[in-house]
């Protein structure tokens, strides 16, 4: 028997992967991430691992680590051809939720894949997870770039992300003081963020084929009020709890206010939610008429407004508003804590 070498050799860039690319792409992200560094970076981009000291003001530190995605929201960026904010949104889906357990965010580490890298758009993303880790002090110190032929459709990508924070073990945030009389205080959503997009690219549809899409909603062009980056509340409410008791926080992400709230109310407690104490805006208005739902699925499938809750004693409420709106957050005092007896655990009414 007898065996021969094919007569053409392949080259993994022939079968997909450009390591030339990817290559680039990391030289394009390097001053990116050093515009995140901040004390305890020991090794960032570059290694096999990322090194990071916890800062030695910490007397009893506990990390605490949170991952998320952009969801569905990143259809919309291949259609539209907007990737320069799906990275913040990235970075604010785990940073605010490590916050509401009153930690400081650290580290960031993203992951992006791709069936063929375009190392333009890859460089526009990772530009807004930059841009997010800088906002919220966070450093941006690895990830993962994976070129993977076959797996992803031409021109779509995905992205994970993984923040770790700290806090002092004493001050960890867990609800368990919240009690009834308490008031609960709401921080403005910069738009819908990142969730809720399978209903709202259904919205976008019908108002398509009805001829309906406005052309503004808030003052912004439609596309852009609808890609309006998560909002990031790490600072200042960092700032807020170094200057007020608050007893809890809740990141109104999937599941919105009706299902985040009670992750931080204790046992047989209920947050009753005055309607109309914050405003409707257009955007969510017209989400709600396109898609024909009630006010309880509005407050179940978005943030509806409110992208994150504080909670704090009623002595506290005026002091601990008045800080967050010096800092620049709109914020309104939207309900109080009471006994929850049979009713659900969030009341809108």
């Amino acid at each position: 028997m007898s065996s021969s070498a094919p007569s053409t050799p392949i080259s993994y860039k022939d079968a997909g992967v450009d390591i030339d690319a990817g290559d680039a792409l990391v030289e394009r992200i390097k001053p990116l991430a050093k515009k995140t560094m901040r004390e305890g970076v020991l090794a960032g981009i570059g290694g096999f691992g990322a090194l990071f000291e916890v800062p030695k003001r910490y007397k009893e530190p506990v990390l605490v680590s949170g991952t998320d995605g952009v969801g569905t929201k990143l259809k919309l960026a291949f259609e539209w051809n907007m990737h320069d904010t799906v990275g913040i949104d990235l970075v604010a889906m785990s940073v605010n939720d490590v916050l509401v357990q009153g930690a400081e965010p650290l580290f960031f580490l993203d992951y992006f894949a791709c069936g063929k890298l375009d190392v333009d758009t890859a460089a526009a993303v990772v530009g807004g997870i930059a841009k997010g880790c800088e906002l919220s002090g966070c450093a941006l110190i690895g990830g993962e770039t994976a070129e993977m032929p076959g797996m992803y459709p031409a021109g779509e990508y995905d992205l994970a992300g993984f923040a770790v924070g700290a806090v002092e073990k004493s001050k960890i945030l867990t609800g368990k003081d919240v009690a009834p009389g308490d008031v609960v205080l709401g921080l403005a959503s910069h738009g819908v963020h990142s969730n809720g997009f399978s209903l709202v690219r259904k919205c976008i549809d019908r108002a398509e084929a009805a001829g309906t899409v406005p052309a503004t909603l808030d003052g912004k062009p439609f596309k852009q009020a609808i890609m309006e980056p998560t909002r990031l509340y790490v600072k200042n409410v960092l700032a807020a709890l170094a200057a007020h008791p608050i007893k809890a926080l809740a990141h109104i992400t999937g599941g919105g206010l009706l299902e985040n709230i009670p992750r931080v109310l204790p046992d047989g407690t209920a947050a009753h939610l005055k309607k109309g104490s914050w405003p409707q805006t257009e955007l969510f208005a017209w989400l709600q008429k396109t898609a024909g739902i009630d006010d309880i699925e509005m407050n179940r499938t978005f943030n509806n407004g409110i992208g994150m809750v504080v909670v704090v004693d009623a002595a506290n409420a005026d002091a601990t508003a008045a800080t967050l709106r010096a800092a620049g957050e709109q914020v309104y005092a939207i309900g109080t804590i009471a006994a929850r007896g049979e009713g659900a655990a969030v009341v809108v009414a």
